[in-house]
């Protein structure tokens, strides 16, 4: 497995986006199914947000000060997810507004993520090279295995309002 940090951070989307594509597939009354897959959601998002805010989002923030406003908007797109996932965390497959609380979550990870890819992440590639993202890479493996799983522990939302506040 690469440890460059971008490489890692694509590979997680692609799970992400593989979990939105079966939801969205599962069939209007499969609620079994689309209640593990928002727990599979959950738990992905959960420990992707973390290690983009604890090491991602720091370290280019401060090699790379032009792109605040970047760092600055993905943070507050992840306050938004970590919202909903803690809202749907506390909801059943059955109740009333899963399906359309979930159809939100999806299109603004997506849009997150796509913006990363197509955007953000060539700058910060042609700004830092592979020997400073492999860096920040290997930092992102070790967050990882302390990263929270679900909202419930002490979470991404928390951690942005800190670094948004300081």
């Amino acid at each position: 497995m690469s440890t460059d940090a971008i490489v890692m951070l694509k590979d997680d989307h692609k799970q992400i986006r593989k979990v939105f594509r079966d939801f969205q597939a599962a069939g209007d009354e499969a609620y079994v199914r689309k209640g593990t897959l928002v727990d599979t959601m959950i738990e992905l998002l959960t420990q992707h947000t973390y290690i983009e805010n604890e090491v991602m989002y720091p370290r280019v923030r401060a090699l790379m000060p032009e792109l605040e406003d970047d760092v600055l908007e993905s943070y507050e797109e992840h306050h938004v997810a970590d919202v909903l996932v803690m809202e749907l965390a506390a909801m059943k497959p059955t109740d009333e507004r899963f399906d359309a609380k979930t159809t939100v979550l999806i299109e603004n990870v997506q849009h997150h993520m796509d913006e990363e890819e197509q955007d953000w992440f060539p700058k910060v590639r042609e700004g830092l090279g592979r020997k400073q993202l492999q860096q920040i890479g290997e930092e992102m493996v070790a967050a990882k295995k302390k990263a929270p799983k679900k909202p419930s522990q002490p979470s991404a939302l928390k951690k942005t309002v800190d670094a948004v506040l300081s």
